[in-house]
């Protein structure tokens, strides 16, 4: 009798073996997906304020009495645009000081300008036209001053939600000096560091 229930005990154990051997698997974990932080934008929305630093280089000459001059030219700027989406709108004024000479005769001590500027948003960065008045000041020689206009092109990027860098081509023509018979015009190009709001 004993040796019948270690028999059948034996052969339950054997029976048994393979089921606790493969068992019933557990699940294996899924994967857990995360999703990508989310990037943040800035300089997508042009509308705003702005002020900023210039550093330039300009090119004068003039007609009647033959004056020529360059020299760098240290700047602030003010804007406001609207950004429309793919196209931004806005206007503002800069003042450059300057001391370029004008063959010895004068000296152009800064150039004011308020003016539009519009162009195509290309989202971090932004490409446009600008034109508007501008004034020369000019000491010596008995030059005095002109009103005028300018003209040209400029590129804004956006670095920060806050800081931007950008650059500017600019044409002058000046034409209501002191000095009759006497016209000028002025190519200019400056780097710009601006603060937007």
């Amino acid at each position: 009798m004993q040796s019948s229930l270690i028999l059948v005990m034996a052969f339950a154990t054997m029976a048994a073996g393979p089921v606790l051997a493969g068992g019933v698997a557990a699940p294996e974990p899924q994967p857990v997906v995360i999703a990508p932080a989310p990037v943040a934008a800035f300089g997508r929305n042009w509308t705003g304020a702005s002020v900023g630093l210039t550093l330039g280089y300009g090119d004068v000459s003039t007609s009647g009495p033959a004056l020529a001059g360059d020299d760098v030219l240290l700047g602030l700027r003010a804007h406001y645009d609207y950004d429309f989406g793919d196209f931004i709108l806005g206007g503002g004024l800069q003042y450059d000081t300057t001391n370029l000479d004008l063959g010895g005769v004068a000296t152009l001590d800064a150039v004011t300008r308020v003016g539009l500027r519009g162009g195509i948003d290309l989202i971090d960065d932004w490409l446009y036209a600008t034109a508007g008045w501008a004034q020369a000041q000019i000491s010596g020689g008995g030059v005095g001053d002109s009103d005028g206009w300018f003209a040209g092109l400029g590129y804004e990027m956006a670095m920060t939600e806050a800081l931007s860098l950008g650059a500017e081509l600019l044409y002058h023509e000046f034409d209501s000096f002191d000095l009759g018979g006497m016209s000028a015009d002025a190519t200019t190009a400056a780097v710009s560091v601006n603060f937007r709001f």
